[in-house]
């Protein structure tokens, strides 16, 4: 009798689990989104977009991990072995055609990349794409700007109306006796720094983006490569970078900047927000931040126009996912200019899209909105190479430190190491 009550038992269960499991297909797909770390606004964008699906799918996020490098990992890992899962994917720029070489990335629907495109600011087209084709969805894009004092450049003597050089930067901070913040940590942003002074010369780090990792051609042997290390060179052995220069990131920059000594800073726009939540909080007088002053990134050469950084993210859709037509649906409802505005003003994260810096929320969230929608257009994506990883890496072993960086050695020195490292000739 016992066994018998067991088996009924066991039964039940089974049934019940069956009935669970119908009424979980029956009901709306899941999509999964894997987001980077940020405050809350992409979940808030998977709830408004699955309000708004009226039950053709519910958006779940996961997080990856915080820096760029570890996100990289995690999804190619996950990709390389097909996981289903993988709907949608916030990702950076640099690692795109690392992820759509191999396939990894489902193709976007012609209708989707029109729609998608329409009114979005250039470097987010071109940070976007591989091989000349759209294979990711413009979210939010990403650039430095030029910061600066105002107090400082009046004294100086520096019309920060018109474009400004590297050099009169230089020189302005040396006649005051102050310093300038710069990012020369042996990272991602040492990276940034590089290719912008490099692009701004109007020089490329590579010449044959497209070209297998073997046959890759390094521009750093060049003028633009030369001018590149004179600057960062300069800054490192003269001390305008202040003693922390080795170790500084963009947030030890901002502190800097900040600081008595602050007088000019190339960083992204958060500068802005993270300042006047300092102000707000009494951590800043307001005079600090009635004295900053913005303007579009530092030129190399005056007669030649700079060639800002380009970041941000752009949302791929996973090739092996069980729900590519409703990823895309997902992803264009994502970065609506309605959303990219929203996502802009409350989580500091520009929009790609042109129309977003219209809405009055972003305006008086971020005053310089216009410089960072024009700054976009003139924009430079890093190195787009499926070896970015090998390229990066090797950039920062060979520029750092700063003080050791050589116009006449410097180039030719991450040239050969980063054309071993692609030839399997060394190690990183």
């Amino acid at each position: 009798m016992r066994r018998r009550r067991l088996l009924g038992a066991g039964l039940a269960l089974a049934m019940a689990a069956a009935v669970s499991a119908c009424a979980a297909e029956a009901g709306p797909p899941t999509l999964t989104w894997y987001i980077n770390p940020d405050d809350g606004g992409q979940a808030a964008l998977a709830k408004a977009c699955t309000d708004a699906s009226d039950g053709q799918y519910r958006i779940e996020t996961a997080l990856l991990p915080r820096d760029a490098a570890s996100q990289r990992e995690q999804l190619a890992r996950r990709l390389a072995a097909k996981d289903t899962s993988i709907d949608l994917m916030s990702l950076d720029p640099p690692f795109i055609p690392e992820l759509s070489e191999p396939g990894f990335l489902a193709p976007v629907p012609d209708a989707v990349a029109k729609k998608t495109t329409e009114g979005v600011v250039q470097g987010a087209i071109d940070g976007a794409s591989w091989k000349g084709k759209l294979v990711t969805v413009p979210f939010w894009a990403n650039t430095q700007l030029l910061w600066y004092r105002k107090s400082v450049a009046e004294a100086a003597g520096l019309d920060m109306s018109q474009p400004v050089t590297w050099q009169q930067l230089i020189d302005a901070t040396k006649s005051q006796d102050k310093l300038i913040a710069v990012q020369g940590k042996k990272a991602e942003s040492l990276t940034v720094w590089i290719n912008a002074l490099v692009a701004s010369s109007g020089g490329k780090i590579i010449t044959n983006p497209e070209a297998p990792g073997r046959d890759i051609k390094l521009g750093l042997e060049s003028d633009a490569g030369r001018t590149a290390a004179e600057i960062i060179g300069e800054i490192g052995r003269s001390g305008l970078g202040g003693p922390g220069l080795p170790t500084a990131d963009e947030s030890a920059s901002l502190t800097l900047f900040q600081g008595d000594q602050g007088s000019f800073m190339v960083n992204w726009p958060f500068v802005w927000s993270s300042t006047a939540g300092g102000v707000e909080a009494g951590t800043y007088d307001k005079s600090l931040l009635d004295d900053i002053g913005w303007t579009f990134y530092p030129r190399t050469d005056a007669g030649t126009p700079s060639a800002p950084p380009y970041g941000g993210i752009n949302l791929g859709v996973g090739a092996f996912s069980d729900h590519v037509d409703l990823a895309y649906d997902a992803a264009q409802c994502i970065v609506t200019p309605e959303h990219q505005a929203q996502y802009f003003a409350t989580n500091g994260n520009p929009a790609a899209s042109t129309a977003a810096y219209d809405d009055p929320a972003v305006q008086k969230a971020y005053p310089m909105y216009a410089t960072i929608r024009d700054s976009l257009q003139e924009a430079t994506p890093r190195p787009q190479t499926p070896f970015y990883n090998e390229v990066s890496t090797g950039l920062q072993q060979t520029w750092y430190p700063p003080a050791e960086v050589d116009p006449s050695r410097t180039p030719e020195r991450s040239t050969q190491l980063i054309t071993s490292v692609l030839r399997g000739e060394s190690l990183l």
